[in-house]
């Protein structure tokens, strides 16, 4: 890859992340809302009902996000997301082989196996851009301050220790789950059902269209497994790590820097956290604590995002 192309990443990928941040900021504050479903205890013992926001779709959680923290909430996290983007592309490019016309760079071909061996190299490389790209904070994050970002996003003890992020209870392998249902049994199913026929250097699906159809159910089942593997990777990836339990697991342990950092004014929260002394423990606690508290459903929100990645990979 030359020096021109090098340079021309960075415009790339802000353009790119311009269209994906807001869209993919809503998509985890909607899936990180906390909407229990009963009532809560106070410090007496008393019950008293749930005071955080109610919020029902995507495309609700859009609106509320607009109105209390206006464009600057939909583009919150832009720098982090793009010098995390930046960081893992360089990494990706100069790990892949040269194919193909004008130098042009693409993931190895492989069988089954290396596919799924090649995604696991991708989740462990880009967990921490995960956990940090997972923002919630009612911060304004500075966008030409990454390191005072940064500071906010992370708890002392992440910043000082970065490798605990990967000891996020449960965290890394609800991914690793993710990824060998897509390489396992989606990637040879795609393969099968809908295959690449290539001509004039442009690749196109080749197959009938009752094998396409079939390809488009087993998507559309296939969000029965996929969609709260997504949903509890976002719970999980917003848990703070911190050197004490003295501390909230969702809590932004802020200081230093982060003190000057302001926040978006408004009457209310964008969303509601899971507050708990205990914070989740993995994902089959994080799995069970949702369906207790806050019902079944909310294992599926924007499950349809699911099916569209899916039905995008089909023509891929």
């Amino acid at each position: 890859m030359g020096a021109t192309e090098y340079l021309l990443l960075v415009p790339s990928l802000a353009i790119s992340l311009a269209i994906v941040v807001p869209l993919t900021g809503v998509l985890i504050r909607f899936r990180a809302n906390y909407n229990p479903r009963g009532l809560a205890l106070d410090a007496e013992g008393s019950a008293v009902p749930h005071t955080g926001p109610v919020v029902n779709s995507y495309f609700g959680m859009f609106r509320r996000v607009l109105n209390l923290e206006g464009v600057p909430g939909l583009f919150k996290g832009l720098m982090p997301s793009l010098v995390t983007a930046l960081i893992v592309s360089l990494i990706i490019i100069s790990m892949l082989d040269p194919s193909g016309r004008h130098g042009a760079y693409r993931a190895p071909v492989t069988g089954v196996l290396g596919t799924f061996l090649y995604g696991l190299g991708m989740v462990i490389l880009s967990l921490p851009s995960a956990i940090i790209t997972s923002i919630t904070t009612p911060y304004k994050l500075p966008y030409l301050k990454p390191i005072q970002s940064l500071r906010v996003l992370l708890t002392p003890t992440e910043r000082r220790r970065p490798w605990i992020l990967y000891l996020t209870p449960g965290l890394l392998l609800t991914q690793f789950l993710h990824v060998a249902y897509v390489t396992l049994i989606l990637g040879p199913l795609h393969r099968f059902l809908v295959p690449m026929k290539s001509e004039f250097g442009i690749a196109y699906p080749d197959t009938t269209p009752l094998k396409l159809a079939i390809y488009f159910a087993v998507v559309l089942t296939s969000t029965i497994v996929l969609t709260p593997l997504e949903v509890i990777t976002t719970r999980l990836a917003i848990q703070r790590n911190h050197a004490s339990s003295e501390y909230n697991s969702v809590s932004q342990e802020v200081e230093g820097e982060a003190e000057e950092v302001p926040e978006f004014v408004g009457v209310e929260d964008v969303i509601g956290l899971r507050n708990e002394a205990e914070p989740y423990l993995g994902l089959v606690d994080c799995a069970k604590s949702i369906i207790n508290e806050e019902g079944f459903k909310a294992l599926y929100r924007a499950w349809w995002v699911s099916v569209l990645g899916g039905v995008v990979s089909a023509v891929q």
